[in-house]
């Protein structure tokens, strides 16, 4: 849906067009911090919980600190600041950039909702793991994570879901998002007077997007048995 609006824009276009990577790249922007967020998110909570102090201590800061500012302020610093951090001055993309502030940004949030489903277990599992003779990290890899994970399926579903819709703000960052080619496409002449339809289809996709999520977690619970055992 994404890319049949993107090509109802005509390519006579009396301004410049962004690159193509930032034109195809916002409709996998979501997936890709999605992917990456999931995993680091895990890691974070784990590390939260740590032992280790400095371990606990980079996590903690880390999540209090993302958690605490917008998302728009941490989409300005990855377009300002990450191209400091490459070698020999070499330029990356914009769409880049807007999927490295969206992976660290939703990651925190993943991070506090693992972190609940790990303190709902009861310590008796680790207890148990301990007896049969497995060390800490079978534990946590083969006992507590996986009952965690089970549990906090809708919130990281609903995490995701508004991670998609605000992709919406990439547009304070220079880059055109399904809006912005909402607006494209209705500053076409073909197209005058049919603002209504345009729109209503940028709802449509956001709302296929948000839906199939939804009903891909309702089936994983289900066959998972969330709320039933």
């Amino acid at each position: 849906l994404f890319f049949i609006l993107l090509f109802l824009v005509p390519l006579d276009l009396t301004y410049p067009l962004p690159s193509p990577l930032q034109l195809y790249g916002i409709g996998a922007l979501a997936i890709v911090a999605i992917v990456f967020s999931f995993p680091l998110g895990v890691l974070l909570a784990i590390g939260r919980r740590s032992s280790l102090p400095v371990i606990r201590l980079f996590c903690t800061l880390y999540i209090e600190l993302i958690r605490g500012v917008p998302l728009i302020t941490v989409l300005f610093m990855m377009q300002i600041m990450l191209p400091l951090f490459v070698p020999g001055g070499e330029s990356i993309d914009n769409v880049a950039r807007a999927m490295v502030g969206f992976t660290i940004f939703t990651a925190a949030y993943i991070a506090e909702n693992v972190r609940g489903g790990l303190q709902a277990i009861p310590r008796g599992q680790e207890e148990a793991a301990r007896a049969l003779g497995l060390n800490p990290l079978l534990t946590m890899g083969m006992i507590v994570l996986p009952q965690a994970l089970r549990i906090v399926i809708p919130a990281n579903v609903g995490q995701f879901i508004s991670l998609f819709k605000d992709t919406s703000l990439v547009a304070v960052a220079g880059l055109l998002d399904l809006l912005g080619i909402a607006r494209s496409v209705l500053a076409q002449s073909e197209f005058l007077g049919r603002q209504s339809e345009v729109l209503l289809f940028v709802a449509l996709v956001y709302w296929v997007f948000a839906y199939s999520l939804t009903y891909v977690s309702r089936r994983l619970e289900e066959a998972l048995g969330v709320g039933q055992r």
